[in-house]
């Protein structure tokens, strides 16, 4: 069957093709009946745009590439949620491409997707490039005019709009959290301990120990260096053989539940005697027995506020502002794995 062209509907009404153009942008140029009418015909001979065409005269594609390092994590997965509603409400596309934690692969969708695919990038960013530091792709695509806002995972040496949570803060209130129901020796435990996340984690849990004036014990930290759920019991048993640890923050909800796994085969019951706190408030914490206390990083706002902040810039293009960082303000959502705070 031959495709419906503007030329043919112009046809079909002795009108120009400019004529219907605009009607079918809804230009208020047209009449309202003749809206209708080419409207109601263009939907019955199942016209469709060439969008193509469409973005090499606007030179728009009204389309967000968006970079994530994995689509299994609960909290990127809310991330996208919040990406995927706001471009929808703002008339944008987005395609989806995981990097799965790869420089190359990272760069290699860049240099695809730049070369008018889409209009600008939601980004967070490579684990591979964030440990070698190059972030010349990132600049290259700014060099073209394709504006970037980093999420989450940032380049800190990338001049681009950004979206993160405080995570020194996160860690500290984790800690103080658990000492202000009881906690005396509170553990820390990453299996992230090579990102800046987890590391800027590990310093706000220093800040936590040193305002309690407490002696921080580095028995008690603990860098995981397995990548999957079933190697964690065996790098956090050392923490409990001298019995003394009575809390934990960990970086994510598995490294949590498998400290709490460890403690109930101690013999300790939780919370009464072991407490967890764990980041990203996922599926795991909810199903978990006892259910667990965790840090919400708010992906789903993160993720809106990220697309804003393009669309901004994208609508925008001829207003020089600065760059932004905008911070995420994270919250304990408490559940059954911690006790209740002490009032004294």
């Amino acid at each position: 069957m031959k495709k419906t062209t503007l030329k043919d509907i112009a046809k079909q009404f002795n009108v120009s093709i400019s004529t219907v153009s605009k009607a079918l942008s809804d230009s208020e140029e047209i009449s309202e009946a003749t809206r209708k009418k080419i409207k109601e015909y263009a939907k019955e001979v199942n016209y469709r745009p060439n969008l193509n065409a469409l973005s090499l005269k606007n030179k728009r594609t009204k389309t967000i590439g968006i970079l994530v390092p994995d689509m299994l994590n609960y909290f990127l997965a809310q991330v996208l949620k919040g990406i995927e509603k706001t471009a929808i409400e703002n008339a944008y596309k987005v395609v989806i491409c995981i990097t799965n934690d790869s420089h190359n692969k990272e760069k290699e969708i860049i240099e695809m997707l730049s070369n008018g695919s889409v209009d600008g990038f939601i980004i967070s960013i490579a684990e591979e490039t964030e440990l070698n530091k190059d972030f010349s792709h990132f600049n290259s695509a700014l060099a073209f005019n394709l504006p970037i806002v980093m999420l989450d995972r940032v380049a800190n040496g990338v001049n681009c709009d950004k979206v993160i949570t405080n995570n020194r803060e996160a860690g500290k209130l984790a800690v103080e959290r658990l000492a202000n129901s009881g906690c005396k020796n509170i553990a820390f435990a990453s299996a992230i301990s090579h990102l800046k996340v987890s590391q800027d984690l590990l310093k706000g849990y220093y800040d936590g120990i040193n305002n309690l004036n407490r002696t921080i014990n580095n028995n008690q930290i603990v860098n995981i260096q397995e990548n999957h759920y079933s190697g964690y019991e065996n790098m956090l048993l050392p923490l409990f053989n001298d019995n003394t640890i009575d809390g934990i923050v960990a970086t994510n909800e598995g490294v949590a539940l498998a400290a709490m796994k460890i403690a109930h085969k101690k013999g300790k019951t939780i919370p009464d005697d072991f407490s967890a706190i764990g980041f990203t408030n996922g599926i795991l914490a909810r199903h978990s027995n006892p259910k667990l206390t965790t840090v919400s990083q708010h992906g789903e706002i993160m993720g809106t506020a990220a697309t804003k902040m393009l669309i901004e810039r994208l609508e925008n293009p001829d207003e020089e502002t600065e760059f932004k960082t905008k911070v995420i303000k994270t919250d304990i959502v408490e559940r059954n794995s911690t006790r209740p705070i002490k009032v004294y």
